[in-house]
């Protein structure tokens, strides 16, 4: 599991599961010549995708953000439409650093789309129940609402069985919400009515978690928004804002989704200055 320090905090990428996606839908209006460029992509135009939360650990406390892929949630079709050839490690992950999931502290929910929330809950009989037990959830109260009350689009993934489960450990904050010192949720809207991304500052080092404004390297563009965007001019608008403020710092910006790297710096023109790459193995 690849590990980065910025100041006070730990970052481990644990294993989520992975996907290919379409990758127009991934890079929106923007034409494959350009994004193919960027991004690798299969001859089904398919481009690898990670759902990897990462382990931030800051002052004692194990926060965890998002949540993976989940585990036996998903149907037959659904795997298949998903592209889903792996499911979650997180238990296997969390073991192999001495934890486990009641040592999570809290659970910091980017948004709930079902590729980052299917990990809170697992199936045991006939219910379901919370994976993380003793872990308040962060969510943004613009996506709680939508999670329990989706829209006609967004009925498709946001799904009841992610989130009856753990209603009592939800804190649903308004705009922004410090964690502990140094760290912030910061609702932004976007690629979801209610998405947030991570700010956290310590000293002269930073860290920005972009979460899906920002899923991969190849989306630095600032105009490149998803096709999956509910509010793409809002996620164009934002990346702009929190790429300025991120270059003049010198920050690092962390990933979930991308295949090949798990965090970048990038300096005050937006050239990559540091990196931490993801080790990669062949799919059996």
């Amino acid at each position: 599991m690849e590990t980065l320090h910025i100041g006070r905090g730990r970052l481990t990428w644990l294993n989520g599961g992975v996907n290919f996606l379409d990758g127009g839908a991934m890079f929106g209006v923007v034409p494959k010549a350009l994004w193919g460029k960027k991004y690798p992509y299969n001859e089904k135009n398919q481009i690898e995708l990670r759902t990897d939360p990462i382990l931030l650990q800051i002052d004692g406390k194990n926060f965890l953000i998002d949540s993976g892929i989940g585990n036996g949630k998903l149907t037959d079709k659904q795997l298949r439409n998903f592209g889903v050839l792996e499911e979650s490690l997180i238990v296997e992950s969390l073991s192999a650093l001495g934890l486990t999931t009641g040592d999570i502290d809290a659970m910091l929910m980017t948004h709930l789309h079902f590729d980052h929330a299917c990990g809170l809950t697992k199936k045991e009989g006939e219910e379901f129940v919370p994976v993380f037990e003793n872990a308040s959830i962060y969510v943004s109260a613009v996506e709680w609402n939508e999670m329990r009350n989706p829209n006609i689009r967004s009925v498709n993934t946001y799904w009841e069985m992610n989130w009856k489960p753990i209603v009592q450990q939800v804190k649903p904050f308004e705009n922004e919400l410090t964690i502990v010192e140094g760290l912030k949720m910061i609702h932004t809207g976007g690629h979801s009515d209610g998405h947030a991304i991570l700010v956290f500052e310590d000293g002269e080092e930073s860290f920005i978690h972009m979460a899906d404004i920002m899923p991969t390297h190849a989306h630095q563009n600032k105009l490149w928004a998803l096709a999956y965007d509910d509010y793409p001019v809002t996620s164009v608008h934002q990346k702009e804002k929190w790429m300025n403020i991120g270059y003049q710092k010198n920050a690092w910006y962390t990933f979930y989704h991308d295949a090949y790297y798990r965090a970048i710096k990038f300096n005050d023109v937006g050239e990559k200055i540091d990196e931490v790459k993801r080790e990669r193995y062949e799919y059996k």
